[in-house]
């Protein structure tokens, strides 16, 4: 028998009813035509209240369980609305009201009596949504390495724990620091910013930092002191080091949040030369005299 209604609601006929209110949460979030401005959007906005509120009565979800799709006419029930309701038909309110209301119904193979007594009570309930979305950003060497953020939300600021290797857009929930309403709190949930910084580009998972070489360490080879997000280290710069010479640093990238392996930072060599008049004249000499011209 098909019941395409936990289809809507993307559950399991078995769910329980907390399974069923948290999936209705998580799909009427999602498809909120105040967040979701998709073409059809609204239209399956209607169909996950309406499924929500068959399923989440007992009397009404008995009596479906009982009879399925069958109460549509044969059709699933994303078809059926959309074959009732519309431009010029009826709203989802008016059909589930007329099938619960005892007149009738569409529901066919019922011997022309509606076997879902009773009523909508005036239309269908949704309750209030107490969730609350927002912006924060966030500084970049945060997102790289994780750590405290305070954040300030409706006039009440507190600190929330950034994971290491968040990205821009990412979002964050945060319980207990929504809308509160008759004994209910919703959740926060706030869409993550990455600040730039101007030392840093971010490759997936990696890192790039320019760095200053002098010519003599180019020519000749030396170490460099470079201070990274995390600590100060020492790089050993070969001779013959070419302007714009990446250097690797194993797992001092960012670190990635499905596989928890940290990427890579790449130091760009960036060869200071220095002001010729500032030289020893005798090495200007003997430069302008033995340095190859091609």
């Amino acid at each position: 028998m098909a019941k395409s209604l936990y289809q809507t609601l993307e559950i399991s006929e078995s769910a329980s009813e907390a399974e069923i209110k948290k999936a209705y949460r998580k799909l009427a979030r999602q498809y909120h035509p105040d967040v979701n401005k998709d073409p059809g959007a609204e239209e399956k906005f209607k169909e996950i209240n309406a499924a929500y509120e068959i399923l989440s009565d007992k009397t009404k979800k008995q009596q479906y369980d009982m009879h399925g799709d069958a109460m549509f006419g044969g059709q699933n029930f994303h078809d059926f609305s959309r074959s009732h309701g519309g431009a010029g038909g009826s709203s989802m309110e008016d059909i589930l009201r007329e099938m619960f209301s005892g007149g009738g119904g569409f529901g066919g193979g019922f011997g022309g009596g509606n076997p879902f007594g009773g009523g909508f009570g005036g239309g269908f309930h949704q309750e209030p949504n107490l969730d609350l979305e927002t912006n924060v950003t966030i500084p970049f060497a945060v997102s790289i390495l994780g750590g405290s953020h305070s954040v300030s939300v409706q006039g009440d600021r507190f600190d929330i724990k950034i994971p290491a290797g968040v990205k821009s857009g990412e979002k964050m929930r945060v319980k207990g620091k929504g809308h509160a309403q008759g004994g209910r709190v919703g959740d926060l949930f706030l869409k993550i910013n990455v600040a730039s910084n101007p030392e840093y580009v971010r490759e997936d998972d990696d890192l790039v930092k320019s760095f200053d070489v002098p010519l003599y360490a180019a020519l000749f080879g030396d170490k460099i002191s470079v201070q990274t997000l995390e600590k100060e280290i020492k790089l050993k710069v070969p001779q013959n080091t070419k302007n714009g010479q990446r250097f690797r640093v194993k797992e001092m990238g960012a670190m990635n949040r499905k596989t928890k392996v940290r990427g890579d930072l790449y130091l760009k060599a960036n060869i200071v030369l220095p002001k010729v008049e500032e030289l020893d004249k005798e090495l200007v000499e003997l430069m302008q005299a033995k340095l190859p011209k091609e």
